[in-house]
Order: structure tokens, then sequence, then C-alpha cells
């Protein structure tokens, strides 16, 4: 099964009793027992398993080409749940360019429950390397990274953690399974925010871990069902529908990014723009090799001033884009990285990595490009 039909009958069965073709909404807590211990069929509770959320988990095993998914009440929820396979003393190499909220958890968290981090370029692999130790229990990866567009080879950090038995988690939320697999490229867990792409319309927060093995999709199971981080089953059902359009909302995501990308990269008031699909990047021919479908919908860029002036007075004056957190949504969204989703981030971690505060990350949604455009050409007049 193709991946197209997959997003729509992946994974999926028509309901038993009315042959309905979405899954219902079991809104329910607790399932009849014909005996202690005994359930009249598949399910006890709620916590453990919801038959909404089977379809949805069953649905995300199929589109990332994994045979667990495990869909949580946010990303950050579905971080922690792996964070929770570790145990004091040991280390994690993560990424130095990561979302906010993941960064806030490794350093203000677990940092405390003296599990240790080192947060490096990843596109720097003998940097990664040097840092294994026997301690080293963890690599985790976001690619593209939020908000820098950075690229990680996943194959090749994959060799490496296979060598040293370690293992492997690749954030995907901006690539989406429509892109990048990761599980393929030799990953061991992709974590989405479900809250994005995925859900796609800006209505529920979600998250979602996805593994190929059995083993480690039972331990993942084990930390959401014992600290109780799952998914109700209205937002399960609503991330399902969101799945089910993902291959067509995807594909106008990355022409309209490209096209918003091109234009900012000949505007006279942009100083540079972030974006993998454009050949000045960096880490292009790394986007060509594993984001196999195109090059998303996230562009991020910097003004010639480098004034913080400049970025708030362009977000202010957008009209078609909104002033807002979040991404991945049908709707255009605009950003400020260092006073929105990286403000938990130390300033001086951010100016070493390079978020600026004249940064603006754009999240291109599906309206008419002409649209779009117009809307950038006046703000930034």
């Amino acid at each position: 099964m193709k991946f197209n039909t997959k997003t729509i009958h992946g994974g999926q069965h028509h309901e038993k009793v009315t042959g309905s073709v979405m899954p219902p909404v079991f809104q329910t807590s607790t399932y009849a027992q014909t005996s202690p211990g005994k359930p009249v069929g598949d399910y006890e509770y709620s916590r453990a398993a919801n038959p909404t959320r089977t379809a949805l988990e069953d649905a995300l095993a199929s589109i990332e080409n994994g045979t667990r998914g495990l869909a949580f009440a946010s990303g950050l929820a579905a971080t922690d749940s792996v964070m929770k396979l570790l145990k004091p003393n040991d280390e994690v190499i993560a990424m130095d360019d990561l979302y906010g909220g993941t960064y806030r958890m490794f350093a203000r968290i677990y940092q405390d429950f003296g599990i240790k981090f080192h947060f490096v370029d990843m596109t720097d692999l003998q940097k990664l390397e040097s840092l294994i130790n026997k301690n080293t229990k963890l690599v985790w990866v976001e690619t593209p990274t939020n908000p820098l567009m950075k690229l990680a080879d996943i194959e090749a950090i994959a060799k490496i953690t296979k060598k040293n038995n370690l293992l492997f988690a690749v954030d995907n939320t901006f690539a989406t399974p429509y892109l990048q697999k990761p599980l393929d490229l030799g990953a061991d867990i992709v974590m989405h925010s479900a809250t994005k792409y995925l859900g796609g319309h800006s209505d529920v927060i979600a998250g979602a871990l996805v593994v190929k093995d059995a083993q480690l999709g039972e331990k993942l199971h084990f930390a959401q069902f014992a600290t109780g981080g799952t998914l109700g089953p209205m937002d399960s059902y609503l991330v399902l529908r969101g799945i089910k359009t993902l291959h067509l909302r995807v594909q106008r995501h990355c022409e309209n990014g490209a096209k918003v990308a091109e234009f900012l990269s000949n505007h006279p008031a942009i100083k540079r723009v972030y974006y993998p699909g454009l050949t000045n990047h960096p880490h292009h021919e790394i986007a060509k090799k594993q984001m196999i479908g195109g090059f998303g919908g996230m562009v991020t860029f910097t003004f010639n001033s480098g004034k913080l002036e400049d970025a708030v007075r362009f977000l202010e004056r957008v009209k078609v884009f909104t002033l807002a957190e979040s991404l991945g949504g049908v709707e255009s969204l605009a950003n400020h990285p260092t006073s929105m989703t990286h403000a938990s981030v130390p300033a001086e971690k951010r100016a070493e990595i390079g978020i600026t505060d004249d940064l603006v990350r754009l999240s291109v949604g599906v309206e008419d490009i002409d649209d779009l455009l117009a809307d950038l050409q006046q703000a930034l007049n």
C-alpha cells in the first residue's frame, strides 16, 4: 500500500457493529467485565487503551512504517515517555537547535534528575562520536530543526548509534511522514507533535511515538500507561481525521513554502532565508537525500538590519499570516522565536546557536500563494 492510500486506509477497519467507515468516538472511561479480570472485549480502562485511540495509533504505525504507534496528550508528553526509559547518570546527546519546550524539559526537568545532556550540532558527526561514552544511552535529533532549519543525516547517525548500541530518536514534526521516514533510515523512535501537521487544523493538542521494535514499544506503552499522558478519544478522532488529508495538505505546504522562500530570498530587506529547498542551504544535499517528497512549509528568515524592531514591525503588520505560536495548520502563521516558542531557552544559548532577535519563523499554510506573497510584501514595505 502506497503512502497516499495509507493515510486513508492504513491500519484501519470499518467499525464492527454498524460498519461505520470512520471509527466512532468511544467516549468512555471503562468497559464491562463478565467476571473479575475478564473484560467483555479487548478493553478494560481507557488510560490503558481506547478503541478510538487504537485506531489512531494503528494509523500512525502505518504511515511511519512502524509496528507500533502510541498517541499522547501532547508532543512533550510523548518526549517525556522516552525520557522515562533513562536512569540517573545516563547521558543524552541532543541537537543544539531544538524546540524550546524540548530544551526546557531536558535542561530544567531531567537534568535535575541526574541525567546529563550534551547539546551539539549534529551535522558534525565527529563531535557526536567524541561525546559517546559508557553512560550514553540516547541520541535525540530534530531534522529539520526548529527554528533554524538545520538538517541532520539520519542514516549516518543511525550507523553510529547502532555501532554503539544507543537508542536513536528523531523528532519528525517538521518533515512529517509524507516527506521523511526516520525508521526506514535506521532510527529507533519517531516522535511527532501531532498538534502540527498530523492534526493539521489547529484544533487539537496531541503527540505521537512510533517504533519498529515490539519490545521497545511495550516499554514506552508502560511508561505512558503508568504516568497517564494518554490522548483522549475526541482528540484521537480529530488527529485521525487530519491524517486522512495529510498527503494533500503537505503537497500544498511544500509548494507554497518553496515560493515564499524564493520571494524572501530576493527581497532587499531580507538578509538570510533558512529553507532546505534552497540550493544555498548548507544542508541542501542531505535534504534531497532524505526528504523524499519535498522540503516542507517551514521558512525562517532574518533582516538585513539585524534589528528586533524590524521583526516586530513585520509581525504586527501581517494580515493573512496570523501572529501565533504553533505551526503545521492549514492557515499560515508567523512566529518570533526569541519571545515566543524559544523564550525558555536562555539568551546566551540562543545567541550561541544563532537564534537572533530579528529571526522570524513562518509556517506557510495552504492558502492561495498570491495572497500570501502580497501579504509578505505589504508587511515588509
